[in-house]
């Protein structure tokens, strides 16, 4: 069964097949997946899901996948995610335009499952070291997944299970704002008894542990946004 601790893929295929060819082998190997078949619902999806990687075809119906990528580059909340590109297009300067767009990596159909599935598991420990308990730093705040374990300026500092999951949350894209919603989807998934009240008042717990010894709040509360880890003034 998938939980909360298992990494997100979208994967943006318009062809049938080939989505549920994606969406079983990727599910199989212990990921979460979100499908759409359409490049705009494509931009959409990231934007709304958060997910570690992308997966994104070439040739999309409307939306090609090229503008899709570039969409996703310019945005702030989707700039930092992986994508690899599927095409069938072999040439080289097919693959450099999709590398200028912004793609992480590009592999041409047909491919092999296992290839894809290795190259998915690399962008993600390069791009979310939480996923793979690599500590995690930013000023002088460490996390270390592995031993559930936060410091800051050298001072230990215990937090409850919802507040560890927070601070991974900032830490794993630091300057970021994320929005009540998105939270709740990534440390509650969504559970229908949560709201976004709960979300504030676990924000403010972090935040009072995190002032230990008098140092300043690191946490920036977003006007009608939401909440962001960032040091600057």
């Amino acid at each position: 069964m998938n939980n909360m601790s298992d990494p997100k893929i979208l994967v943006v295929e318009d062809e049938p097949s080939q989505q549920e060819l994606l969406v079983y082998n990727l599910e199989k190997a212990g990921f979460r997946v979100v499908a759409t078949g359409d490049g705009e619902d494509g931009v959409a999806a990231a934007q709304d899901e958060n997910p570690a990687l992308i997966v994104l075809d070439w040739m999309l119906p409307g939306l090609s996948g090229i503008e899709v990528c570039r969409q996703l580059r310019r945005d702030a909340d989707t700039r930092q995610i992986p994508i690899i590109m599927l095409t069938a297009r072999g040439e080289e300067g097919d693959k450099v335009r999709a590398l200028d767009t912004g793609a992480d990596d590009y592999i041409v159909k047909p491919y092999s499952v296992a290839e894809l599935l290795a190259r998915v598991r690399a962008h993600i420990r390069r791009a979310n070291p939480a996923e793979v308990g690599e500590m995690l730093e930013h000023g002088d705040i460490k996390l270390d997944p592995s031993r559930m374990k936060v410091e800051r300026s050298g001072t230990g500092i215990k937090l409850g299970p919802t507040e560890f999951r927070l601070l991974t949350v900032f830490l794993s894209r630091p300057g970021r704002v994320w929005t009540r919603e998105s939270l709740l989807e990534r440390v509650w998934e969504h559970d229908l008894d949560i709201d976004q009240r709960t979300v504030d008042v676990h924000v403010g717990r972090l935040r009072r542990a995190l002032k230990v010894n008098g140092l300043a709040d690191p946490i920036r509360t977003i006007r009608s946004a939401g909440y962001s880890l960032d040091f600057e003034d």
